[in-house]
């Protein structure tokens, strides 16, 4: 029987908590959390989950994944915190296996994971000992002994055949020593090239990172991206950074709400459905749907808008 290693048990719990994502993203109380799991959304999503009654354990991946405590009393937004999230998206939808088990960690409990954390879920694991694995161990440590007798044995023959070899072996050795000092030279010249390619990837990649933006509820943000992916880009609406678009908002406008300004509009809108329209503080497209938004009207107003209550 096949002896269950660590790596195993860890692939097998991020395994489990992927499958319990597919199911929590579509009829999970936070599905609409998952169904996309973007960097905003998973920061939004786990501000709800540890504000609320998060447990002790919770609290513990919290700080070994952002290195810090949570503070129900400040929510963090910053683009810095919200970068971190990205990996964790892409670990539930299979995009990458993170190295670090703390993102695997985190994961299960946006989704809610039973067994989790991961101490708890090897607990449940049934790991083979006893006389088989002792077995195992002793018949490893004698294969290891007689390879080393071996490669000793090999290597005292290889210098005595070098004793008794003739002048003109030790020769052609010596041209061959040369040869071999060229090619390590070569070598050392491949590896310093690629060091500095990788610096200066690093320097580039230091210099485009936030320089894209998310649309989130009513609003861009801006995050970190991977200009290299592009199917990266279209998965989860996010795209280039574009200042002039990165001022768009929606906004909520009442039929009381002024719209104009001189007799021109300062209020763009985009109908989402027969019977309903988002306004926005600017043109341009709507991030959800693309169509071009239009100056709004009074009769768009009027029909579109949110009825506002009188006062007594």
């Amino acid at each position: 029987m096949k002896k269950i290693t660590q790596s195993d048990i860890e692939n097998d719990y991020k395994e489990a908590i992927r499958n319990k994502y597919r199911s929590e993203k579509t009829e999970g109380e936070y599905s609409h959390y998952l169904n996309n799991p973007s960097q905003a959304l998973l920061r939004d999503l786990c501000w709800e989950i540890f504000s609320s009654n998060p447990t002790a354990d919770d609290l513990v991946v919290y700080r070994n994944f952002f290195k810090s405590e949570f503070n129900s009393k400040e929510e963090n937004t910053s683009t810095k915190y919200t970068d971190k999230f990205r990996k964790v998206g892409a670990f539930l939808k299979g995009e990458k296996n993170p190295a670090n088990l703390t993102t695997a960690e985190l994961a299960a409990i946006f989704v809610d994971f039973e067994d989790r954390p991961f101490n708890k879920f090897k607990k449940s694991i049934s790991i083979e000992s006893g006389e088989n694995g002792q077995n195992e161990k002793l018949t490893s440590t004698f294969l290891e002994s007689e390879i080393k007798k071996g490669e000793v044995k090999e290597k005292n023959k290889i210098v005595i055949e070098r004793e008794n070899r003739p002048i003109s072996f030790q020769s052609d050795f010596k041209h061959n020593f040369l040869e071999k000092l060229f090619n390590r030279s070569k070598l050392a010249m491949i590896f310093t090239a690629v060091i500095f390619c990788l610096i200066a990837a690093t320097i580039y990649f230091a210099f485009t990172r936030n320089k894209c933006m998310q649309w989130t509820h009513d609003h861009y943000e801006k995050v970190d991206c991977d200009l290299s992916s592009d199917e990266f880009f279209i998965n989860n609406g996010v795209e280039p950074y574009n200042e002039n678009k990165f001022a768009l908002k929606k906004i909520i406008v009442y039929d009381t709400t002024n719209c104009f300004k001189n007799g021109e509009a300062i209020v763009w809108y985009a109908k989402t459905s027969s019977d309903k329209a988002d306004f926005f503080n600017t043109h341009g497209r709507h991030p959800e749907n693309n169509k071009p938004l239009r100056p709004v009207t009074d009769y768009i107003k009027k029909r579109y808008g949110e009825k506002s209550v009188s006062k007594k």
